[in-house]
Order: structure tokens, then sequence, then C-alpha cells
């Protein structure tokens, strides 16, 4: 269901109940899964790519290893799985949260005792499995969100979710390298491996959401119910569309941005002192005021708002290649660009849950999340012709206008998503 608008209330009272939910239990564990959900990311991507290449790997073979990253693109395939079946413990989704947590902390800490070069084949065998466990986790993640939260706090629990996850990546990323420096890789492992505690103690002090619909019957239910479901809602095609297109070209800039840096003679110090400072600030910064603005006006006009600021943010982009290197102005583009995509990332986040029927949330969300990645895959195969054949300052000038069309599709959301929801009120 989409909450399209909340109630209007006097300033002083929405505000109350926002501060009140921000700071209460509920966003707290928002934070701590977000966290739980971003650490073994980079921990079989670019950590674990920078240990290979130390250890003499020629690029083609990290470039492969890559690979490993697949069950995150696949994970609707087994999603129906984590709908259907209740383990016999801790509830319906803080069963299957648990267990994926202890698995991840078992398997990224065996890492710490392999030799890359000495046992490669064990070293890929323990990264398939961390990066599945850690696509399940998502899997299931995201449909206790869902369902733990009301409609109203969807935004603002998206909003904390989205930055728990940020921080996660953050110490996987960051902290864990400086760990390899001082002490070792085995070190900065057993650490990493050790911080999914965080997840499972939460796990375990959480409360189950309550079931307000029978789960899938059958596994035939759980399988081929997400699928007629969402495909008998008027207008499904449009919502897909919309899906597709409202983040394309904010994601076709983003895949060229490290050669852009690289062309315009900006040193990687300050990129990454930028990146590192405004810019991650400005990510967190950018993800609660979305949580406020959702809170305050509902999902759909949120969209339409964030939408046009990552436009704006896009073809800062273009200025900034027409101005050349000029640090006050790099550091604006990118404070800017990350503060708006902060808040289109969590509203983004928050529309696709919104969507989710509560008997097969799971399956549908993973669904749609993959949706939404295939821009990011297909657009971006072409970014490089395109900046070539346009230079740097038209190529950002047309992932700009590529942006009319997905705000051009909110008009018609907003009717589409208050007949789904009338639609799911009526089958739950």
């Amino acid at each position: 269901m989409v909450k399209t608008m909340n109630t209007p209330s006097p300033p002083s009272s929405w505000l109350k109940n926002f501060l009140t939910l921000l700071f209460g239990p509920k966003m707290l564990v928002m934070l701590l899964t977000g966290f739980s959900s971003g650490l073994p990311l980079l921990l079989t991507g670019g950590t674990l790519k920078l240990w290979m290449r130390e250890e003499g790997f020629d690029l083609a073979t990290i470039g492969l290893f890559g690979l490993v990253g697949l069950p995150y693109t696949l994970k609707f395939l087994w999603a129906p799985l984590v709908d259907k079946m209740i383990p016999p413990f801790c509830g319906r989704r803080r069963g299957w949260m648990l267990i994926t947590q202890i698995v991840l902390m078992l398997t990224i800490g065996f890492i710490a005792g392999i030799q890359p070069t000495v046992h490669f084949s064990a070293l890929v065998g323990l990264c398939i499995l961390i990066t599945f466990f850690s696509a399940s986790q998502d899997i299931v993640l995201d449909a206790y969100r869902r369902e733990f939260l009301k409609d109203e706090e969807l935004g603002i629990g998206s909003s904390i979710f989205v930055n728990g996850y940020r921080i996660g990546t953050l110490v996987s990323g960051g902290i864990a390298l400086i760990l390899a420096d001082y002490l070792s890789w085995p070190a900065a492992y057993l650490t990493m491996g050790a911080l999914m505690v965080v997840g499972i103690v939460t796990t375990l002090l959480a409360p189950e959401p309550i079931l307000e619909v029978s789960p899938p019957s059958s596994f035939q239910e759980a399988f081929i119910g997400p699928f007629l479901e969402f495909t008998q809602r008027p207008g499904w095609l449009t919502i897909l569309l919309f899906i597709l297109l409202y983040k394309i070209g904010d994601s076709m800039a983003s895949e060229m941005l490290s050669p852009f840096w690289v062309d315009l003679e900006i040193s990687k110090t300050a990129v990454g002192g930028i990146v590192k400072t405004f810019g991650f600030g400005a990510l967190l910064t950018g993800g609660l005021l979305a949580g406020l603005v959702v809170y305050r006006w509902g999902i759909i006009p949120s969209l339409l708002i964030f939408g046009i600021l990552q436009m704006i943010s896009t073809a800062g982009f273009a200025v900034l290649a027409i101005v050349g290197n000029h640090l006050p102005t790099l550091t604006a583009v990118i404070a800017f660009e990350n503060l708006t995509g902060g808040m289109g990332t969590t509203a983004f986040v928050a529309f696709m849950a919104s969507l989710t029927d509560k008997r097969f949330t799971a399956t549908q969300y993973a669904l749609l999340s993959s949706v939404m990645g295939i821009p990011r895959v297909l657009a971006g195969s072409v970014t490089g012709v395109l900046a070539t054949w346009l230079g740097w300052s038209g190529f950002f000038v047309v992932c700009t206008l590529l942006a009319i069309p997905g705000l051009l599709l909110i008009m018609h959301l907003r009717q589409l998503t208050t007949m789904t929801t009338t639609s799911n009120m009526a089958v739950s």
C-alpha cells in the first residue's frame, strides 16, 4: 500500500510525532539491521579485491571474482522460500534473520584463516556462501521492515535503514582497510565477522511483526502468487516502467564519475577527501531529510520533489565539466549530488516497500529491487560511448534530460497506487 498524503495536522503536532518516532525503539532496530545488511557487501567486493591485488592476483582474475556477487542480483529466485517456510524458532521473519546472520558471522570469520594464493578454491566457496546468505539476509530484512513499520512510518524507517546500511559499508570498506594496514588482513576479517553480532543481538531483542495475513499455503502459491497478484493490479506496467526510469539518469552519470575526475585532472586526494567528508555526510543528511519530508507529505509527492532535485544535481556535473578543476565548485556539486541522492533513494525504497502485498513481501520486494538494478547494468554499458561522442558536458546534459520521463510518470502514480491500496485492503 502507498501512503500518498498524510492527514494535515498542526506543525507542532506532526513534528513532535516525527521526533518521537525518530528517536524511538523502532528506528533503532532499523539502524542496526541496516548496519547488519550493509556490512558484508564490500567484504567480498572492493575490500577483498584490494587484499587479492596485494597478494599478487592479476586484474583478469580479480575482475572475474566479481561474479561471486551474482546472488545479490538473483535473490528473487529463492525469495519465495522465505515467504513460505517458517523456522521453528523466533518466528517467520526473525527466524530467517537469525539464521543468515549467524552463518555470515561464521563464514566472514573463516576467511581470516584463508591464505588467498594457497586456498583460492576455499576462498571462492566462502565468498559465494557470504554473498548468498547476505542476499538472503537482505530479502528477509526488506520484508521485516515492510511488516514491522506502519504505512506512515515507511519513509523515515527506510531512511534510517539506508543510513545504517551506508555505515555498515563504511566500516567494511574503510575501517577494515585500516585494521588490515595496522594489524593484518586476518585480524580485519575476524573483526568484521564479530561485528555481525550487532545484527544477531538486534534480532533477538526486536519483536516479530504481527502476521496480518496468512502466508502462502503451498510452494506453488509462494512462487506463482507474487507474480499473479502484481500483474493483476491496474497499471502494473506503468509502475514497473517508473521503477526502471526514475533513477536512470542519475545512475548513468554515477557510472562515469571516476574517469570524469581523471579527465578533469582532479587529484585522488581531493576527490576522496570530499567524498568521505562532505559526500558521506550529505548522504546521511539527505536520508534524514527525506524521511522527514515523506512523513509530512507522503511518498508520491516526495518522489516528485526529490526527482527534480536529482535532475538538478546531475546538471551540476555538466556545469563542472565547463568550469573544470575548480575545488569550490567540485565540493558543491558532490555535496548536492549526495544530498539529493540520499533523498531519492530513501523515497524510492519506501515506495517499493509500499507496493508489496504482505502475503508475498519478501518475493515482491526482491523482484522490484532487481528491476530497479536493470538500468544501472544496461544503461551503464553505453555510458562510455555516449561520453566519448558527446563530450562530458553533453553527456551530463543527456543524463539530466533522461530524468524527465520518470518524473512525468509520477503524475499517474497517485491514482494507480490509490487503486492498489484499495485492492490490498480488500485482500487483507
